[in-house]
């Protein structure tokens, strides 16, 4: 597994199990992510939380 990968995180929405890819610090940032997204299926900002992969 390389570097970028290690790093990468994925943020799903619980209503449309639509799929985010990205990264974060994990040294900086302990906790769980939540970023508001745009959803496609919505056509709306809704919150998408960090999952397993």
């Amino acid at each position: 597994m390389g570097k970028s990968q290690a790093r990468l995180i994925k943020l799903v929405n619980k209503d449309t199990k639509e799929v985010y890819w990205t990264s974060k610090n994990k040294k900086l940032v302990t906790r769980k992510i939540e970023l508001s997204k745009f959803s496609k299926k919505l056509k709306k900002h809704v919150v998408f939380k960090e999952a397993k992969k």
